[in-house]
């Protein structure tokens, strides 16, 4: 029965790590779910100047987070940092795998990961396929066994648009200019994962769901690519930033209660058309 609608949206009190939580939409989830209630633990492997603003920047929103440096690709590590927040907090009732290797259009470390597909160094899809697909596994790994003793819990691994359709590359405007196939290959993995996931822990009542943005506006994004890319879908533009804290509450919630082996798509009808 439900007596107050509100209440399946419910997040208040909930353990929950985010992981690379200091990026651009890492902190954005932090921010709408401390705000409803939940106790958010933002990891990530950035310096210490770059978390001390992260927690700095939360503050400032009146968000009170745990800023913990982790590097999803040390399995002991990791491992570590687990038992830490159930020390701390007795449990971890939610785990949002969403740290990736994906730099900035424009951006100077993104240069190396837009060339033709032959010319594209295996080093670099080693590290893309490590810190995007064998750190998610690491990481649920290593909050698995708490959730099926407590026999509940969510997973919720962050995709891609490009879980779904090629990336069309034209929106580059520029000859010579692709999305990194790693990064793609990767975030259709991560559907795969979350499927197989959710078919290992769905006997102790915990959901594994894969959610899949679309490509959201940052301030300072080349002009032409913003519109290029907004042509894509059905809106004629980029998200803005806070249109996804919405599904993160409600993946992270029980109003999602009934669903897991899912892959829950915001692409402003991208991959529809």
């Amino acid at each position: 029965m439900i007596n107050n609608p509100q209440d399946i949206f419910s997040v208040k009190g909930k353990v929950i790590i985010i992981t690379g939580g200091a990026g651009y939409l890492g902190m954005q989830y932090a921010e709408i779910l401390g705000k409803a209630g939940a106790k958010v633990i933002v990891w990530d492997n950035k310096d210490k100047e770059a978390m001390k603003k992260c927690e700095a920047d939360l503050k400032k929103k009146k968000v009170s987070a745990t800023i913990m440096a982790v590097d999803i690709t040390n399995e002991d590590l990791v491992q570590k940092a687990v038992k830490e927040v159930i020390k701390k907090l007795k449990t971890v009732d939610v785990l949002i795998n969403n740290a990736a290797m994906n730099p900035a259009v424009g951006s100077e470390e993104a240069k190396k990961q837009f060339v033709p597909y032959e010319e594209y160094p295996i080093e670099l899809w080693r590290k893309e396929l490590e810190v995007n697909l064998t750190g998610m596994m690491i990481c649920t790994k290593a909050v698995a066994p708490t959730m099926i003793r407590n026999r509940k819990g969510l997973i919720i691994n962050v995709a891609s648009e490009v879980s779904n359709i090629a990336h069309d590359h034209r929106v580059y405007n520029q000859k010579n200019k692709y999305k990194s196939p790693a990064y793609v290959t990767t975030k259709t993995g991560v559907v795969g994962f979350s499927r197989q996931w959710a078919a290992r822990l769905g006997e102790y009542g915990i959901r594994v769901n894969a959610f899949s943005p679309g490509g959201v506006y940052k301030e300072g994004m080349p002009k032409d690519f913003v519109k290029l890319f907004g042509n894509t879908n059905m809106f004629g533009r980029m998200a803005k930033s806070f249109e996804y804290a919405g599904p993160i509450l409600f993946l992270c919630s029980n109003a999602s209660s009934f669903m897991t082996g899912a892959n829950l798509t915001v692409d402003g009808g991208k991959s529809a058309w």
